[in-house]
């Protein structure tokens, strides 16, 4: 017996993987909603044989979420993107995507919808990443007024976009760039402690209709985490004090290359090493604000650190791999 099936539209992705199997181990049945379904075979393995369907669909499509929705529960919205490439712009994607599918969402009467959305989320911002993020909340809780909206510090895990990012760009760069004297502060939260908040939220119903900040157990300024990762790679960089109005226009022309030239590879990053619209956003901290409610008020106490995860992973930039020492051995 199940308790039911979820659909997760982005379930292929970083977060989405390790939501997948946290659902099936509280009994759910997941149904994992991608454009590009041959990205996530491996999400199968999240469950045995029969608990885990893949199905094509895209969040901009109505008769592909219809589809996707048919027979659910409920509803995950993971779709989004830090940075804009050819098509994929964070209006579409993210405000519009996500009004979409709470709109069907309702008409087939589904009232449980988990918006995954991000700290930082300011329909008044001046960041297009946060100012969508916001909209995209405003307009499911529109359509779907029971939706639990969680809204995540950095995320960090073995597949990460963040630890990663720095430590691979410590394999090749000298410096580190330090936008806005590295004191931006962050409250990273592991993957598998998302996944948990994420199927709290599905399974509880006193959640409905509330929004939840999720970090992790401390906050690090952005200089704490370069330390730290360059303590991990066992490598000796200098850290770089740019100015924010000199890392606005560098990060503008990195994500205009990254856009519009597809052909131009930044290597291992995946992606532009930072862009003017991250730039704009790490003007402010992203942590937990003072009286919100937390993954401690869904029933999370336990929280994986990045001391704790991250030197599981980031051996893998040390110059001689998982056997040279750390700096601190």
């Amino acid at each position: 017996m199940t308790k039911g099936l979820v659909t997760i539209f982005g379930g292929s992705g970083f977060i989405g993987r390790y939501a997948a199997r946290t659902l099936v181990e509280k009994g759910y049945r997941v149904r994992v909603a991608c454009r590009h379904v041959n990205t996530a075979a491996d999400v199968r393995l999240a469950g045995a044989p029969g608990w885990v369907d893949i199905v094509q669909a895209n969040i901009r499509n109505r008769e592909s979420i219809e589809r996707a929705l048919d027979g659910a529960v409920a509803v995950v919205n993971l779709v989004g993107i830090l940075f804009e490439s050819g098509k994929q712009n964070f209006d579409s994607t993210q405000r519009e995507g996500a009004a979409l599918l709470a709109e069907v969402a309702a008409e087939k009467g589904i009232r449980t919808f988990v918006q995954v959305s991000a700290i930082g989320a300011d329909a008044e911002s001046k960041s297009d990443y946060g100012r969508t993020k916001a909209q995209a909340e405003a307009a499911v809780r529109a359509a779907v007024p029971t939706a639990t909206i969680l809204r995540p510090s950095v995320v960090f895990g073995p597949e990460d976009g963040f630890l990663n990012k720095f430590a691979q760009m410590a394999r090749f760069s000298p410096a580190l760039p330090a936008i806005g004297g590295g004191k931006t502060r962050v409250q990273p939260i592991y993957a598998g402690d998302v996944a948990e908040a994420i199927a709290l939220a599905v399974d509880l119903e006193g959640a409905a209709g509330k929004t939840y900040e999720l970090g992790g157990p401390r906050a690090y300024t952005f200089n704490e985490i370069y330390d730290f990762i360059l303590q991990q790679v066992d490598r000796r960089r200098f850290k770089i004090s740019l100015p924010f109005f000199l890392a606005r226009p560098i990060g503008y022309i990195a994500a205009a290359v990254w856009r519009y030239i597809p052909p131009f590879s930044w290597g291992m990053l995946g992606g532009p090493p930072i862009t003017g619209d991250q730039v704009v956003m790490l003007k402010s901290d992203n942590v937990v604000a003072d009286g919100a409610l937390t993954v401690k008020d869904l029933g999370l106490t336990k929280l994986e650190t990045i001391e704790s995860i991250a030197p599981t992973y980031l051996w893998r930039f040390r110059p001689y791999g998982e056997f040279n020492k750390t700096a601190d051995s």
